[in-house]
């Protein structure tokens, strides 16, 4: 069993990491997730839909209402929230914002038909306590939709290679890319009576190059700018692996910047 007091404290971590660095900015690189994770729900007028870990609601929450769907928006910070609110009038639709532990929704039982989340719950500590909360909120006959970084992929290798820099984890703590590994969503979920569908997915990330990247990366995406703070003078040894498995990884031939990101699309049907 996960120890209570460190899965408190890890919890805190994980709020202040979500507001640390610009999140706004840096989520136009997952932008086509979630209009392609939509599409595979069917969503449309007359869904009530809640995005878990929504950030500033680029990715599900204001594609969906723009569908016609009555969306909220859930996520562990309000940091984002005047962004999302902003882009929700730019796109002329209405979203309801909460804050909101994936691991603790503030959301009666039951409560919605759709209940999705790209790359946000997978980062909360404990995975049962995220996986009851995501099936405690859906409604009979209801519908999730998830997408989370495989440990192959992209990105997944990476938050594996920058967690060697960092002090080991407490007991009991499981890594976000377990997420998209198809066993272990199954024995979460599968027991609170979902049907599961996998698919394994890719978004294509372009940047101008790969050192533009991580200096991006620093400023803007909190895992990589709390993680400079942490390590201190230890971070250029860091930053010099990132780098290198980058242009490893880089497609590009040009002097850009190219990857394609493996995550895993789950599509959990609870029977009514």
């Amino acid at each position: 069993m996960p120890d209570t007091d460190a899965m408190t404290m890890l919890r805190q971590r994980n709020r202040a990491t979500w507001e640390a660095g610009d999140w706004d900015e840096m989520s136009r690189f997952i932008a086509p997730v979630g209009p392609r994770l939509l599409d595979t729900l069917g969503v449309g007028p007359g869904v009530s839909l809640l995005d878990v870990g929504t950030g500033s609601g680029t990715s599900v929450a204001i594609p969906a209402a723009s569908r016609g769907a009555d969306v909220t928006g859930s996520d562990i910070t309000d940091a984002w929230f005047a962004a999302a609110r902003r882009r929700a009038s730019e796109a002329d639709v209405d979203v309801e914002w909460v804050v909101g532990d994936a691991a603790e929704l503030p959301f009666d039982d039951d409560s919605f038909d759709v209940v999705t989340s790209t790359f946000g719950h997978m980062f909360a500590p404990d995975h049962a306590a995220a996986a009851g909360e995501l099936a405690r909120v859906c409604r009979p006959g209801g519908t999730i939709g998830l997408c989370c970084w495989t440990p192959q992929g992209n990105v997944g290798q990476m938050f594996i290679r920058m967690a060697g820099f960092m002090p080991p984890p407490p007991e009991g703590f499981q890594p976000p890319p377990l997420w998209g590994v198809e066993p272990h969503v199954s024995s979460l979920l599968e027991p609170l009576g979902f049907d599961l569908e996998f698919s394994r997915e890719n978004v294509v990330m372009e940047f101008p190059s790969v050192e533009e990247q991580i200096e991006h990366m620093e400023r803007t995406f909190g895992p990589i700018v709390m993680a400079k703070a942490a390590l201190g003078d230890k971070w250029p040894a860091a930053r010099a692996e990132v780098i290198a498995f980058m242009s490893e990884t880089n497609e590009a031939e040009d002097g850009t910047g190219r990857t394609t990101n493996e995550y895993l699309q789950t599509i959990g049907r609870m029977a009514g």
